[in-house]
């Protein structure tokens, strides 16, 4: 099966609003081996969506559109899905008592723009929306599949998941899509695809790899298709065991992992607690850690050490060190994490001082340089790196390696 995804709403065009729905869609239809060939975002205005419509890949038979249902005059999909399919604009029972009743759990009466929401199309399926007031729309074409919801992420999922996805699955057969992600950090995609060239000249021609670049990090995702799911499990597993061997040293989790989640797990493991004290990264690595739910058992709190008078006041920085050396020095780096150590009579710490930029740099600490350390129960490791000059990426590579390095100390 073939499949297109359109969304609608200027907003989207605008760059006001995310279009994070063509990310979920896509995720769920391809775990169940549907294709999609493209994803395009349109206006809010009758020619745009007739003209999606009438533009559409030979190949496809589902269509996935998503946005324009509200019941404001803004939002035309609804009248010009019934005037491309035709037939008549009818009251759906079903769907205007689920309006009444949603409207009823919040102690409200709708007006009657919100119950015209039931007025639908007679040349559709209507699919009642659990969690909101417009109800979805399935039209059939000859063997194309054209499914309207709303643009609200929530809403959008709960249709998908009530109607269209449970359908999709009885379509697909003897197609099986299996994807595999490792994660690794430390290392740009230009190096890992040189030290996993011999790998990929001996994939198996049902397996393809992909690299997928962000700040501080990239995914290896390995993707097998094929009739026979053992068969494509195996090949995946053979090609994941091949690439663990190759760059072992800078894979840290595989699929969903997360680094902060990983350290987590380490640490309750051993029983041992951790803190940061933070300069360029302003909290960041602090807010990674603790976004894990039950982390207020390993991690004991952290201080943005901005100003050179919070290390010296706080943390215990010499101020001779900051005066002749600078904040973006081994030495103050390293105070700072034995600094916080102390404080908070922690087993592990991490800190982090740099340029992130745009500005501040010189010619002997450039934009991006950072230093960071770790320190632990039987080491210290201070590091230095130079990232880049932009600030925001600057500063989650910074708060991915410090991660990273106290990982590996945690697992020696």
């Amino acid at each position: 099966m073939f499949a297109e995804i359109i969304t609608i709403g200027d907003e989207i065009l605008v760059g006001q609003t995310i279009d994070t729905n063509s990310a979920w869609m896509g995720e769920k239809l391809n775990e169940q081996g549907v294709e999609v060939l493209q994803v395009r975002s349109i206006r809010d205005v009758d020619s745009a969506i007739i003209n999606a419509l009438n533009s559409l890949d030979p190949r496809s038979t589902l269509v996935l559109i998503t946005g324009g249902l509200g019941p404001t005059k803004d939002d035309l999909t609804k009248h010009t899905l019934h005037g491309y399919f035709g037939g008549e604009m009818v009251r759906s029972v079903e769907a205007e008592e689920n309006v009444i009743r949603l409207f009823k759990a919040l102690g409200r009466v709708p007006q009657q723009v919100n119950l015209d929401q039931a007025l639908l199309p007679s040349s559709c399926k209507p699919l009642i929306n659990k969690m909101g007031t417009a109800s979805g729309m399935w039209f059939s074409k000859g063997n194309v599949q054209v499914i309207s919801m709303p643009g609200v992420p929530y809403e959008m999922k709960s249709l998908m998941s009530d109607y269209v996805l449970p359908w999709t699955e009885t379509q697909i057969k003897n197609q099986n899509i299996i994807h595999h992600t490792l994660l690794t950090q430390g290392q740009g995609e230009s190096i890992i695809a040189e030290r996993l060239e011999s790998v990929e000249n001996n994939l198996p021609s049902n397996i393809t790899l992909a690299y997928l670049p962000s700040p501080g990090m990239v995914k290896l995702r390995i993707t097998g298709r094929g009739e026979n799911r053992g068969d494509v499990e195996g090949n995946i597993l053979r090609v994941v065991s091949e690439i663990k061997n190759t760059i072992g040293d800078i894979l840290f989790g595989e699929k969903a992992d997360k680094l902060e989640e990983l350290i987590g797990i380490l640490l309750k493991e051993k029983g041992c607690t951790v803190a940061t004290a933070e300069s360029c990264t302003g909290g960041y690595i602090s807010s990674k850690i603790t976004s894990i739910p039950g982390s207020s058992a390993y991690f004991k709190g952290s201080v943005v050490a901005y100003d050179n008078s919070v290390k010296e006041k706080v943390l215990g920085v010499d101020y001779n060190d900051l005066e002749k050396l600078g904040a973006v020095s081994e030495e103050v780096v390293i105070q700072m994490a034995e600094g916080i150590r102390k404080v908070l009579n922690t087993d592990y710490a991490i800190s982090t001082s740099g340029i992130a930029g745009p500005d501040g740099g010189s010619d002997e600490k450039p934009v991006g340089t950072v230093w960071i350390c770790v320190t632990g129960p039987n080491e210290t490791i201070a590091k230095k790196f130079t990232f880049g000059t932009h600030r925001e990426r600057n500063i989650k590579k910074t708060g991915l390696m410090a991660l990273d390095i106290l990982r590996k100390m945690l697992v020696k």
